[in-house]
């Protein structure tokens, strides 16, 4: 018997399954071929994946929701990657229906609350969803994921599905790395990093959408738009013990991040040889970890409402 999450839903395309591997690092094949995300599926990402949501959890204080909503019925989790916001979601709210989907099916929960269901889709297609139908619409960390062509049309699903009254949060990382001192320049390998990975996406993803959250959120038909920047260290640099943690925590998130988001756009889009990549993700890693740079990346995140009187 199907629970009303689960209606519509078929069965697993077998091609979400198959994988391919590029520089001794999986990818599935699906995402490759068909732009919609180019980072590894393998152990390595999702162990980095955890850890960025455990940078996350101290960033936020624990806090899943931000939105003012007490005891949500449904929430839609767009992009769940390793399931761990949606499933902390479902066992904070017993009674909620929380739905997740990804275009990756491997790295789900290995168990998971009743009221959890984590389904296989692209959010480059239109959201199948009913309207109107989510207390929540997260969207975390998709700017690599959405095309540059499906943001406006993403907003406005993302609006559709939303019961008047409910709420979207989105939370998204421009991958510029800035320096709180003013000590990095555009020679440093941290910035050519930057470029080139800007570059390498340029024409499939518009990886700038995460400092226009606010807009994109009014243009869709959002309102009480409320929004704020984050400066997120790449290692433990902050004096304050707060700050501190959250460095010390991100540092090695950093430090497989600059691989895993680098890998296939910088060869493949780019043609860099490897052994370049390597070695600019090297000297990369090297400034990251460096306390004198004070270096970090923008965290954007942004929250809306849709309106009561909107059907």
């Amino acid at each position: 018997m199907t629970t009303p999450a689960e209606e519509g839903t078929q069965p697993l395309d077998q091609s979400f399954l198959e994988t391919t591997i590029y520089h001794n690092r999986v990818f599935q094949s699906y995402a490759i071929n068909n732009f919609a995300y180019l980072v590894p599926i393998d152990e390595e990402e999702e162990e980095r994946l955890h850890i960025m949501h455990n940078v996350f959890s101290i960033i936020f204080e624990q806090r899943l929701i931000f939105a003012p909503i007490n005891r949500p019925r449904r929430v839609l989790d767009l992009g769940h990657g390793t399931g761990s916001w949606a499933l902390e979601v479902a066992e904070l709210h017993s009674r909620c229906e929380v739905i997740g989907i990804d275009i990756c099916p491997t790295m789900q929960p290995p168990e998971m609350p009743a009221n959890l269901y984590l389904q296989v889709d692209d959010v480059n297609r239109t959201l199948s969803f009913n309207a109107h139908h989510f207390d929540l619409v997260q969207s975390r960390m998709m700017a690599g994921a959405v095309h540059t062509n499906r943001w406006a049309q993403y907003m406005r699903d993302m609006l559709r599905v939303t019961r008047p009254g409910g709420w979207c949060q989105m939370i998204e990382l421009y991958y510029n790395f800035q320096s709180d001192n003013g000590t990095l320049t555009p020679e440093h390998a941290l910035s050519q990093w930057s470029a080139r990975y800007l570059e390498s996406m340029a024409g499939l993803k518009d990886l700038r959408q995460a400092t226009r959250l606010p807009n994109l959120m009014r243009d869709a038909g959002f309102v009480d738009v409320e929004s704020r920047m984050i400066p997120l260290p790449t290692c433990g640099w902050g004096t304050e013990p707060r700050d501190n943690e959250i460095g010390t925590t991100n540092r090695e998130n950093i430090q497989r991040m600059l691989n895993s988001l680098a890998i296939f756009p910088f060869t493949e889009r780019l043609n860099i040889p490897i052994q370049d990549v390597h070695l600019l993700i090297a000297q990369a890693r090297v400034e990251a970890d460096n306390p004198a740079f004070k270096a970090y990346l923008p965290l954007y995140v942004c929250i809306g409402r849709k309106s009561r009187s909107r059907r």
